[in-house]
């Protein structure tokens, strides 16, 4: 019965229309009469009925002006509603547009009027019903694939229809729509062949009018789309598309180009142009901004995007250190001799560069110019070091000619990846330029010529100048036209050349881009790179030379030849790989000389090619089983020569930081494991003797990669030391299974990842062993780690009396204390009577025929009995430092167990402290009060004063037993090269011990070091004056106040006035001033003391507050002071004012940024996990009153504001990354929502807070801009209702843009919210 009734209003409705078409009534009067009868009859307006009834009556019976008069009259008095006959017209009309090219006309005149006038349209109380209609008739949701409810997401899918329609229409008209892939449009905007009705009442007929009319109907619908495109609120409509639809806009995209570049219509347009239409739908337009309505952050913005600072300003200004302040602090940590990294420097650079491009907006051409010039920098603070053992400058050198390059190398691959892969990287971060091909390369072309205006920076130090150059006497025969073999450079003289070409760090720069095929010899013809053209080929070349040349054409490996491939690097990896096949597949004297050639310049200074010798080194310690191995030991043992070779040519500390920066540290200690499992299984019974005549077992063999494989991790700290919340802690992470872990995952990964660096490392980890390595696999080293473990946590206990350790035990202290004569009386403290067995009657009692995995089971023991005995009377303390040193000569990896005991027994402090007097045990009093006088004014110079230091001078001075035990023990070592692979080891342990122990044990160690090695005096003070930071935490927060202070050269130093990297960070140190060691800048302090420094919340903590506190002084000295006097002479007060207020936000991001980077080294994640889930609401919710703060109208409020969300931004971005692709990142959902719903529940009111009002909405609003401007594909990890929530709030504040901003690109969840606050704000 309703149906009927239904149907006899539809009825009476359309013959009302044919009457009054037939009289051509008014249309208005039609119109209410019309209004009046669905009225009476119940029908609720507008209708989707009758729509549908108008537009069928039109298409195409009635396609008559009075007819479209009607319609129009419809919409005006909202009998119908506008998208509902938009979207019933596109199925009409737009298909048949070439047969009734008036009616296509008034379609688009129709899509004018209403597309840009949404919101009232969307108030009706019959919005939901009106658009699922219009999904019913252009099925949007199967054509776009978005499943969702909400009708603000059918208005965006509307929107963009209407503009895919009209894009495929012109190209149809103009016969472009052939030249897509597809050929067809999915629209169904190809003509439909159909008969002209010979009554309509337009005569449309295929005349020279109706062609002329279809030409400007193309025009106006492109300037439609063109219009559609710059509207204000239909623009941000189609960027929801372009977020959350990215393979539709792909397509859009597509055809866009192929319009603007093809169209002719589009070229007759007086609305848009070719150029103006592909900006309009560039990935650079930001069409959902962070701009905020507000002054102060708009100025914000501004100054926190700065990417266009002037190049000078990078190397010295505090304004353009901001910007790579990180990058500056990043290098200097990764040369910390006292840890070694599992990550590589390659993948921590890399992503550093991602994060502060994406911050500050920096172009490609500053990126790549302010990573050489902070590469130098670092270099250039080597300039004149200090002696000791410490990373020196083949390291700094690596990082700048290898690590940096190879970073160079992967963010370039990364940029050139496929087109679809750029896609999508795009569509979630906006911030990236233009992806143009070849741009990034270009970039990287012009920094590097812009490069050579840094004359001061690229000065050579003088180990490197022949080779530079060499570099430049290549270039400048290269563009003369003189060709002649590499091998032939490092013979060219100075002398030998007619004009001067001396080259400098640019060159070796170069060249290193050039081996990596990110530059070709074009290079060369640079302006100013080589001096001039020379004629003919330099007199003092001989015509033949040993070299890499002469072996590539089969010469023979001559002592000659050997020691030329030594001390000459390699410069092709064709040159590498032949050198490794000799090593697996040669002559044993072959297989030493090749390791000896890996471990030469190819390795310190073949910066070209070092990770492939890296790499090559790595195979060689995991060689391959020979096809006709059968012996039922391990093959590794016939290559114990070669193996012993390449343990000691990697033993340096250079060496290892090298292997660490490349991120071979966990395939480094998954081929030394094998190695220490095999050999510390062998009976040390048949020596290998070397060419050089010298003989070893495997004793030698065992300790050499020991002692290597535990420099690799800090075995002798307690597992758990650091350590935050749940998070695994940084600084421990270095573990034995975290090692192997990291080095599994590369084997894991590598038939899965698309980055050249985690490529590289897959393949290093697949050609060592091919099967994930896990502890498990070697016994003995699991049974030794796990007494390690178990020493360092409680005492000994567990030797039974007759057992086979305990006969090993009495067998090595009779060894080591047989010329002591007690009456037969064994030292043991768990044992009494008669000794071994092995006494003086023995043909070899003094070196027991044992494996050393045997040995080190009974050493804690031993080592156990002869401290007690020392501190019983029963050893003298000469006695003991001998008996020590004989052991650790006897089994060199002794000195492990040694360290792990004493380590151990010095955190218990059950040891009496000893005098060292001079006569039992060796006295500092030689120089004792040098040393803490030294220390005083490094400390002072560094801004420290610590008044409550004790010294040592006036009263005798001690140390606790084990730590003078282990000190009189290595100073029994010579400083040689021999020695120094087991100082590396025993020394870092010293200073661990010496800080463990009350102050001044650590002066009074370096006192009795500086008396033995004069030389290392600088680096000895050094050493000992960064320990007071683990003592006093005064100390902490000074020195950190003191690297603010220095960064924003609030005062004068000896070292810089200027503020920035240099007062913070210096020139390096050493002894180049009269009277001692030169000041430190504070900046090197903190980074060589921190990780000494075990509560790191607190330093969070202080950090936080020190960037306060500098927001006040920042205010203090740019608002205030000067301003006075300067306004009265300002012409424009609110310029000045504003002028003001950019020069401290400025100086605000540069100290924020300092403090990011210092959480960030100091904690890494579990320390902005404790920061953002614990310190920052804390603080928030805490009272913080200032007198400053409330005479200065909040303005210090607002900037503190702003600096914590810089600050927390560049935190998070540091650790987390991005994007996706570091494992950090996956932590990233779970901690920043828990920030977010804090953020959420106090803006909803949920959370009281005692912070000033104007610094939490600082806060929120510069951390949420930042968010979106930064880093988006982090919004889209948050949940929907948080987003929402936050929206709400800052709606509340009159922030619209950014809370349109914050729900645009929120994924699909937040698209319907962002669409209507879009379209209540804008149209």
């Amino acid at each position: 019965m309703a149906a009927s009734v239904q149907s006899s209003i539809w009825e009476t409705v359309l013959e009302h229309t044919k009457v009054a078409q037939e009289k051509e009534s008014d249309p208005l009067l039609w119109a209410v009469q019309l209004s009046a009868r669905l009225s009476s009859a119940g029908v609720s307006l507008p209708s989707v009925e009758v729509a549908d009834l108008l537009v069928s009556h039109i298409c195409w019976g009635n396609n008559v002006a009075i007819a479209w008069k009607f319609l129009e009259q419809a919409l005006l008095i909202k009998i119908v509603s506008p998208m509902p006959v938009l979207a019933l017209l596109s199925t009409r009309v737009v298909p048949n547009r070439r047969s009734y090219p008036r009616a296509y006309r008034l379609y688009l005149e129709l899509i004018k009027r209403h597309a840009f006038t949404l919101k009232s349209q969307i108030d009706g109380t019959h919005y939901q019903k009106v658009m699922k209609f219009v999904d019913s008739v252009l099925h949007l949701s199967s054509a776009f694939g978005l499943q969702a409810s909400e009708p603000e997401i059918l208005v965006v899918e509307f929107i963009f229809s209407m503009v895919l329609m009209l894009l495929d229409a012109s190209l149809d008209d103009e016969g472009l729509i052939e030249l897509t892939p597809e050929k067809k449009s999915k629209w169904t905007t190809s003509t439909h062949d159909m008969e002209i009705d010979i009554h309509d009442g337009y005569d449309e007929k295929r005349t020279d009018l109706h062609e002329r009319l279809q030409k400007i109907n193309t025009v106006i619908a492109i300037d439609l789309i063109g219009q559609l495109l710059q509207n204000k609120g239909t623009s941000k409509i189609l960027y929801l598309a372009r977020r959350n639809m990215p393979t539709h806009w792909a397509v859009f995209l597509q055809r866009i180009h192929l319009l603007a570049a093809n169209s002719s219509a589009l070229k007759n347009s007086k609305v848009v142009t070719p150029e103006a239409l592909l900006q309009l739908t560039s990935d650079t337009r930001v069409v959902l901004s962070r701009k905020c309505k507000t002054s102060s952050l708009q100025k914000f913005h501004a100054v926190m995007a700065f990417g266009s600072l002037a190049s000078a300003g990078l190397c010295h200004g505090a304004s353009g250190s901001a910007l790579w302040l990180p990058l500056d602090l990043v290098f200097e940590d990764a040369v910390d001799g006292s840890l070694v990294s599992a990550t590589s420097a390659i993948e921590t650079i890399t992503g550093l560069i991602k994060v502060l491009r994406a911050i500050n907006g920096t172009t490609w051409h500053d990126t790549f110019l302010g990573l050489w010039i902070a590469a130098l920098r670092f270099v250039q603070r080597e300039r004149d070091p200090i002696e000791g053992p410490m990373p020196r400058l083949d390291t700094r050198l690596c990082l700048l000619l290898s690590i940096t390059t190879l970073v160079v190398a992967d963010l370039i691959e990364e940029e050139e990846r496929t087109p679809s892969d750029e896609t999508k990287y795009s569509s979630t971060n906006h911030w990236k330029e233009k992806l143009v091909p070849g741009k990034c390369r270009k970039d990287l072309v012009s920094s590097l010529q812009m490069l050579g205006e840094y004359e001061g920076l690229l000065t050579l130090p003088q180990s490197v100048i022949s080779v530079a150059n060499q570099a430049a006497a290549k270039a400048m025969m290269f563009v003369s036209g003189i060709n002649i073999g590499s091998a032939y450079f490092e013979f060219i003289s100075m002398k030998d050349m007619p004009i001067n070409c001396s080259g400098n760090m640019r060159h070796l720069i170069v060249e290193a881009c050039i081996a990596r095929n990110l530059l070709d010899t074009s290079a060369y013809f640079w302006s100013g790179y080589v001096n001039g053209h020379i004629s003919q080929i330099p007199h003092g070349i001989p015509p033949q030379v040993p070299g890499w040349s002469s072996f590539m054409k089969g010469a023979s490996l001559t002592p000659t030849m050997i020691n030329a491939l030594v001390s000459t690097p390699a410069s092709s990896l064709a040159e590498l790989e032949k050198v490794f096949e000799i090593a697996v597949r040669g002559t044993d004297d072959e297989k030493l000389s090749a390791a000896t050639i890996l471990c030469g310049a190819s390795l310190f200074r073949g910066w070209n090619i070092q990770e492939h010798t890296v790499h090559f080194i790595i195979r060689l310690l995991s060689p391959p089983v020979p096809a006709d191995y059968s012996g039922c030991d391990s093959h590794l043992i016939a290559y114990a020569p070669m193996l012993n070779m390449l343990l000691v040519g990697i033993a340096s500390v250079d060496c290892v930081q090298i292997f660490s920066l490349h991120g071979l540290v966990p395939h480094l200690a998954g081929s030394l494991m094998p190695i220490c499992e095999v050999f510390g299984s062998c009976v040390p019974n048949v020596p290998w003797t070397l060419t050089t005549g010298e003989e070893i077992n495997a004793h030698a063999v065992f300790s050499n990669a020991f002692i290597l494989l535990l420099r690799l991790w800090r075995f002798n700290h307690p597992p758990l030391e650091h350590v935050v919340g749940d998070v695994p802690p940084v600084g421990s992470q270095l573990t034995p299974e975290y090692l192997l872990l990291v080095r599994n995952s590369h084997l894991v990964s590598s038939g899965t990842i698309h980055n050249r660096n985690k490529t590289r490392l897959s393949a290093v980890a697949s050609s060592s062993y091919e099967q994930p390595i896990f502890l498990d696999s070697f016994p003995k080293l699991k049974v030794w780690y796990r007494q390690h473990q178990a020493c360092i946590a409680s005492t000994l206990s567990g030797l039974v009396h007759g057992t086979p350790i305990h006969q090993i035990v009495e067998g090595i202290l009779n060894m080591m204390f047989r010329k002591i004569n007690r009456g037969n009386q064994s030292l043991s403290s768990v044992t009494s009577g008669s000794s071994s067995s092995s006494g003086p009657g023995s043909e070899d009692p003094l070196r027991p025929k044992l494996p050393a995995w045997d040995i080190l089971e009974a050493l804690p023991f031993v080592v156990d009995a002869a401290l007690t005995a020392c501190a019983h009377g029963r050893l003298s303390p000469r006695e003991l430092a001998t008996g020590l040193k004989d052991l650790a000569d006897f089994l060199p990896a002794s000195l492990a167990t040694i360290v792990s005991y004493f380590s151990a027994e010095v955190t218990r402090g059950v040891w009496n402290p000893v005098d060292m007097n001079g006569t039992d045990w060796p006295s500092p009093a030689a120089n004792l009060s040098n040393v803490e006088e030294q220390i005083r004014k490094i400390l002072a110079a560094t801004g420290i004063d610590v008044p409550s230091l004790p010294t040592g001078g006036k009263s005798p001075a001690t140390l606790p037993l084990p730590l003078a035990a282990f000190a009189s023990l290595t100073i029994t070592y010579k400083i040689d090269r021999a020695s120094q692979r087991f100082l590396n080891l025993a020394g870092p342990a010293l200073e661990s011990l010496a800080a463990d122990c009350p102050w001044p044990s650590m002066p009074i160690v370096a006192s009795l070091w500086t008396q033995k090695a004069k030389r290392w005096s600088d680096f000895l003070v050094f050493s000992a004056s960064r320990t007071i930071f683990l003592h006093n935490r005064d100390a902490v927060v000074q020195l950190l106040k003191s690297c603010f202070s220095a960064t924003l050269g609030l005062k004068t130093t000896p070292i810089s006035s200027n503020g920035g990297v240099g007062a913070l960070l210096g020139h390096g140190f050493g002894s180049h001033f009269c009277g001692g060691i030169s000041p430190v800048a504070p900046g090197i302090l903190y980074l060589r003391a921190y990780r000494s420094i075990r509560d790191v919340v607190f330093i969070a903590e202080e950090i936080v507050s020190l960037l306060m506190h500098f927001v006040r002084e920042i205010t203090t000295s740019q608002l205030s002071g000067e301003r006075s006097e300067k306004l009265r002479k300002a012409k424009n007060e609110m310029k000045y004012g504003q002028i003001s207020l950019g020069a401290a936000l400025a100086k605000v991001k540069l100290i924020a940024s300092l403090a990011a980077s210092l959480v960030w080294l100091s904690g890494g994640l579990s320390l902005f996990q404790a920061l953002i889930k614990e310190t920052l609401p804390s603080w928030f919710i805490s009272i913080h009153r200032s007198e400053q703060e409330e005479g200065r109208g909040g303005m210090v409020a607002m900037l503190g504001g702003y600096a914590l969300a810089y600050f927390t931004m560049l935190c998070g971005a540091f650790v987390w990354g991005v994007d996706s692709s570091s494992s950090a990142s996956k932590r990233r959902p779970k901690i920043l929502g828990c920030h977010m719903e804090f953020l959420a529940s106090a803006l909803d009111g949920n959370i009281s807070l005692g912070c000033d009002c104007a610094t939490w909405r600082a806060y929120v609003s510069g951390f949420v801009s930042l968010m979106v401007g930064c880093t988006p594909s982090w919004v889209l990890e948050v949940d929907v209702n948080v987003l929402k929530r936050l929206s709400k709030g800052l709606r509340q504040w009159n922030e619209e843009e950014l809370a349109q901003a914050l729900l645009g690109i929120g994924g699909v969840g937040t698209m319907a919210a962002a669409a209507q606050l879009i379209v209540e704000t804008q149209l």
